[in-house]
């Protein structure tokens, strides 16, 4: 049998498909889901705010960002754990997103990205009708029940 559509099913391979390649040591993320909303939060300690570009081409979603080197030349290192340079971090989109409604805020090194699920994707409720009229079958039953018990 034939898995039914899940469109968080694509956004939550995300984090799986790119927790390990390199760029996730300079850029860790965490992603979780708030509601009808999936959230990302990169850190980006000592990145300027005006180097941070996000942008979204088809369902590919890429955050770069720059960290420069605190030193000058004649700096003689004891010890070098913080990568600089650019970094990008992409991240395949699923269908059922909103993708003209991502919001990003850049906060105490913290780069947060707020992924609305589209309207369409969110489950609904369908009115059925019944011999011509608009109520809900549920209400029309208990119209029933009540003539028959009078």
């Amino acid at each position: 049998m034939a898995r039914a559509f899940d469109p968080f099913r694509e956004v939550d391979r995300w984090f799986s498909d790119v927790a390990r390649t390199p760029a996730s040591t300079a850029m860790p993320m965490d992603l979780y889901r708030d509601g009808d909303t999936f959230v990302t939060q990169i850190d980006l300690p000592g990145v300027d705010p005006a180097s941070i570009d996000v942008d979204v081409d088809d369902r590919t979603l890429t955050v770069r960002a720059e960290r420069k080197g605190a030193t000058g030349e004649d700096a003689k290192w004891l010890v070098r754990e913080r990568p600089i340079g650019t970094f990008a971090r992409q991240l395949t989109l699923g269908y059922g997103v909103a993708l003209d409604k991502i919001a990003a805020d850049y906060s105490d090194g913290v780069l947060s990205l707020r992924i609305p699920v589209a309207e369409e994707a969110k489950p609904r409720k369908i009115e059925v009708q019944h011999a011509g009229t608009t109520t809900q079958l549920g209400a029309e039953r208990t119209q029933i029940e009540g003539s028959v018990d009078s």
